[in-house]
């Protein structure tokens, strides 16, 4: 909640600034009201809660009701929460809660779509470290909203050895050998690997998870088969709703998807004062 906190400072920093020049002009006095936040189509709910701490942030005496829970799915037109409190401190956070409850939802509501595209299979979808610059943190809580599985967090978290570490270390036994010395025996080795070849070498070298990147589904289906267990298989690059059900199906345990946060559509989500 610290860095949630403070990305909505800095939100309503950049968008107040030194003040709502048009608020002030129409509502120099303090007064009541209440608005209802709305979806304008059918949606996947994530961020509810991080909308309301908008308004707290401005107007600690509000008074913020969600009328339904993270991860429901709504139809078009279903009221997401009602708030009340001072009508300038509502006006004032109305677009940054908005802005951050639309693209929380789109983000929930695509990854949902992705993981009913694999239903049946063993693939699960996870996200990807391609994030909106200091939104990380809630973006792939909405993926978690969605059904998804979080990839690491950050470049801390976790190891992936991707095409230029490889280059750097020398090769891909070696890069494996150095990170293995590296870490504590708690963390897993991923290896990004592009031919059939390079998955041996992974496989042999001693990866726990082996990505397959931009790989056909020939070669995904030869190289499952080859691992046959050993160690998880990632496929990644090129994923779309129109591709994800036959990656899913050549065997793969894991398919990372970057568009469910770096491409998301933003959900129509208004706020109506009454």
């Amino acid at each position: 909640m610290i860095m949630i906190e403070r990305l909505i400072e800095q939100a309503l920093l950049e968008d107040i600034f030194t003040g709502d020049i048009t608020t002030k002009a129409l509502l120099p006095q303090r007064c009541p009201a209440e608005a209802r936040l709305i979806a304008k189509e059918d949606l996947v709910v994530a961020g509810v809660i991080i909308a309301g701490r908008v308004f707290a942030r401005l107007d600690p005496d509000v008074i913020f009701n969600p009328r339904h829970p993270d991860g429901e799915s709504v139809p078009k037109g279903t009221v997401l929460a009602t708030v009340s409190g001072n009508a300038a401190d509502l006006l004032m956070g109305e677009r940054v809660a908005l802005n951050l409850l639309q693209r929380m939802c789109g983000i929930a509501t695509l990854t949902l779509r992705f993981v009913e595209a694999v239903s049946g299979t063993k693939a699960r979808i996870v996200d990807t470290r391609k994030t909106t610059p200091g939104l990380r943190e809630i973006e792939k809580y909405a993926v978690r909203i969605g059904g998804g599985i979080n990839h690491r967090t950050g470049l801390y978290d976790g190891v992936l050895i991707k095409e230029n570490h490889i280059i750097a270390a020398g090769g891909i036994t070696e890069a494996i050998r150095r990170a293995r010395a590296y870490i504590p025996h708690t963390l897993k080795i991923e290896i990004e690997t592009e031919t059939l070849t390079q998955v041996d070498e992974a496989l042999t070298a001693g990866a726990d998870i082996i990505m397959l990147d931009n790989m056909n589904l020939d070669e995904m289906r030869s190289a499952v088969a080859t691992v046959n267990g050993r160690a998880l298989v990632e496929a990644s690059g090129g994923v779309n709703l129109d591709t994800v059900r036959a990656i899913a199906e050549t065997g793969v345990d894991i398919i990372s998807v970057g568009a469910l946060t770096h491409s998301p559509r933003a959900m129509d989500i208004s706020m109506l004062l009454d």
